[in-house]
């Protein structure tokens, strides 16, 4: 088996301020999985005040999934980092960058470098094909979660 890098990238918008989104994404809850729109459960290992370790677990057609991620947290400059430890795709790295666009509105800028496996190395084409696929899917969970942040910050003003 070969390992090949798949990089994306999208953004969210959000209609609160940049440090509120921010602060509404690192208060990890068990919860948070179904706020995705996913079905599964989530354990959470808190190291120290910047660091933590999510054990997320998927159920989806049959199949159970298992993913372990190492969570760094940036609040001085509203970036998190979220590194792959185990399961599918282990390796991978996906950044957070939460940007104020002022008058009350924010955006999410991630980055994706996702590690796939295969026996021959998928074509350039593929490749970036790849990465549509994956910035729609993950660009779809941030939708969830922006509706979710957007109730739950809304209701506390």
């Amino acid at each position: 088996m070969q390992s090949y890098t798949v990089h994306y990238r999208f953004s969210q918008r959000f209609s609160v301020p940049a440090k509120d989104a921010f602060a509404w994404a690192i208060d990890y809850d068990t919860e948070d999985i179904n706020l995705m729109g996913l079905n599964g459960k989530r354990d959470i290992e808190r190291i120290d005040k910047y660091t933590l370790i999510l054990d997320d677990t998927f159920f989806a057609g049959g199949r159970t999934t298992k993913k372990r991620r190492l969570i760094r947290l940036f609040p001085e400059l509203l970036v998190l980092t979220n590194t792959r430890l185990s399961g599918p795709n282990r390796y991978s790295q996906f950044l957070y960058q939460f940007v104020d666009e002022g008058k009350g509105k924010s955006r999410l800028d991630f980055s994706g470098a996702q590690v796939n496996s295969s026996k021959t190395r998928p074509t350039p084409s593929r490749i970036a094909a790849l990465g549509r696929e994956y910035a729609r899917a993950d660009s779809a969970l941030w939708f969830n979660l922006a509706e979710a942040m957007e109730r739950d910050l809304g209701a506390r003003r």
